[in-house]
């Protein structure tokens, strides 16, 4: 499958500091790619170079075969962009914030009108149209936003941290319209929410400090930190003075408790039976394996420090 996006060592600096460190990236047509990473990761670099907003200090980057460096009108012509903020223009409807974005791409009315009524029933603002964005809810806002960056039938959409803010009902719909265009076009989706990238995403990218950490499906990247051995064991009765043993236990890496249930880190599967055979393994309940989720994935990575 050919490539819609391509980074090759791209690196931007500032001053000296390095938001991304040679950065490299091929990314297939039709698929939903997610890029995550903490604040300052430099995600939001990225996005910016690969919309030709910003250039990066040496490398280059190509959308659908156009480079950013020297075609970006091509690459322009070929993208759709929803931002992290709401960037409607409040004095125009809906229908006419979607309008002129389609004359801004040189889309005739026979064009654009019959994509404008089809893309207001997707997103399910075709009653509100003649509205005014300013009166709309914020669920509605970010899907005028998403339509507004479909009108013109991008090849590659953008979308940095789409669903930000809005309650989980909004966040829902709006990836509902994200999973309708999978295979239609390439998505390259940048977010904080882990359930989100995991829902969409057939491919992610963990990034901190302007490189990469890891890459592959969500179930790629949890089943390669799996190795962590980490339990869910419930214990019968009064598990008071429990904690104290299990951390003596040579083969038990960490202990959280939570009432008479223990989430143990064992040093792996050979571990069990000396658990259950210790002085508190008669009183074991219950014991299950905790699949990583891509949460713990990615504090694993890219640690547990808030970030600014």
């Amino acid at each position: 499958m050919p490539s819609a996006v391509t980074l090759s060592q791209i690196t931007k600096s500032y001053g000296s500091f390095t938001a991304v460190d040679r950065f490299s990236l091929e990314v297939e047509r039709g698929t939903v790619f997610g890029l995550l990473g903490p604040n300052g990761a430099g995600k939001t670099t990225l996005i910016k170079i690969l919309t030709t907003l910003m250039r990066p200090s040496s490398g280059d980057a190509t959308v659908e075969g156009f480079s950013v460096l020297s075609a970006g009108k091509e690459v322009r012509r070929r993208i759709g962009v929803v931002p992290q903020e709401n960037n409607l223009d409040r004095y125009l409807t809906a229908r006419e914030n979607l309008i002129l974005h389609g004359r801004l791409h040189g889309m005739k009315p026979a064009e654009y009108n019959p994509r404008i009524d089809e893309l207001l029933e997707m997103t399910g603002l075709a009653g509100r149209q003649h509205d005014f964005p300013d009166t709309f809810s914020g669920g509605m806002q970010r899907r005028l936003v998403v339509a507004r960056a479909l009108v013109h039938e991008p090849r590659v959409l953008f979308l940095d941290e789409p669903t930000t803010g809005l309650d989980p009902q909004s966040r829902r719909a709006l990836w509902e319209h994200i999973r309708r265009l999978r295979h239609t076009m390439t998505v390259f989706l940048t977010t904080h929410y882990m359930d989100e990238a995991d829902a969409l995403c057939d491919r992610i990218m963990i990034m901190d400090h302007g490189e990469s950490l890891a890459d592959g499906s969500a179930a790629q990247l949890k089943d390669a930190f799996s190795r962590a051995h980490t339990y869910e064991v419930d214990f019968r009765g009064d598990a008071s003075g429990f904690r104290e043993i299990l951390e003596e236990l040579p083969f038990v890496r960490s202990v959280e408790q939570e009432g008479a249930t223990f989430r143990l880190t064992l040093s792996g599967e050979d571990a069990l039976k000396p658990l259950i055979d210790s002085p508190v393994g008669r009183q074991i309940r219950k014991i299950c394996l905790l699949e990583p989720s891509l949460e713990d994935v990615f504090i694993a990575l890219t640690g547990e420090k808030v970030r600014e």
